[in-house]
């Protein structure tokens, strides 16, 4: 067990997302890159603000629901835990049996550190690129990950399997790093786990990072280890089922090619592929 309380540990994601952030933007982006994305940044902001906007309510939408979606959900909502267990049994369980503490600390920052760069490094890299959207894309993706999950946390009530079957799951985030059981009560319910939110925004994130592969090659060879590592981590914790992680990708997956749908009608796509494409000192 590390001894560390809430604030020393919110300082430290800070500092290590930093971190990865900075090194991030400085190797995969590149000179050119942010040099140009910098000398027409306020044009940039106005198409990237709507799209934020979007994503901030979205996140609002969720911590509204953390306080009063599990009251509701214990009316209208439906108990799917025993029929998860009944589906997949102890899988997680014969998972943790490779258990170690140099994994168990790598898992740990990948749930935590790890996932929070993940999400955040491609909004950076997207607003450097000539076109915009694959920025808007991965909003949008975002925001519809955000409200279907939401809906399902309403809709299905479904505890992990560390509150499940705790004699046979450790909860190896929260029994290592205590403080990590406070940070994630700030943010989620123990009912809140179908689908893993944290697989279906990794699965948009490697999608994202395939589609742009041409742009951000370092990137995409990064990110799709990155994300697998987040979904793997989230049932090697003991936080989610295997069921959650597979519905997960399908979500995240969906959302992408939802977003894709979205700003197509919208006519965005066409709108925005020439967006400052005709400057010659634009990267490609």
């Amino acid at each position: 067990m590390v001894a560390i309380g809430l604030v020393g540990l919110l300082v430290l994601l800070l500092v290590a997302v930093g971190v990865m952030l900075v090194v991030a933007v400085a190797t995969l982006v590149g000179r050119d890159r942010l040099r140009f994305a910098w000398i027409t940044l306020p044009p940039r902001v106005r198409v990237a603000a709507p799209y934020l906007g979007g994503l901030l309510l979205a996140l609002a939408a969720n911590s509204v629901a953390r306080d009063v979606g599990p009251e509701v959900s214990w009316v209208i909502g439906w108990n799917v835990t025993g029929l998860i267990y009944a589906v997949e049994g102890a899988f997680v369980a014969r998972l943790q049996a490779v258990a170690s503490p140099s994994l168990t600390a790598y898992f740990s920052f990948v749930y935590l550190a790890g996932y929070v760069f993940l999400l955040v490094f491609p909004l950076v890299a997207y607003l450097a690129l000539p076109r915009p959207l694959a920025f808007r894309r991965t909003a949008v993706a975002y925001v519809v990950n955000y409200v279907v999950a939401l809906v399902c946390y309403v809709l299905f009530i479904a505890y992990g399997p560390r509150n499940l079957i705790p004699d046979a799951v450790d909860p190896l985030l929260y029994s290592t790093y205590p403080a990590a059981q406070l940070l994630a009560s700030e943010v989620n319910t123990n009912t809140n786990v179908f689908p893993s939110l944290h697989t279906a925004l990794s699965t948009t994130v490697a999608i994202m990072a395939y589609r742009t592969r041409r742009e951000y090659r370092g990137w995409f060879l990064l990110a799709v280890p990155l994300a697998g590592s987040v979904a793997f981590s989230t049932m090697y914790l003991g936080i989610h089922w295997a069921t959650d992680v597979v519905a997960g990708i399908g979500l995240g997956a969906a959302s992408v090619w939802v977003a894709g749908a979205y700003l197509r009608y919208r006519g965005v796509d066409r709108a925005t592929r020439g967006w400052m494409a005709g400057r010659r000192d634009a990267p490609s």
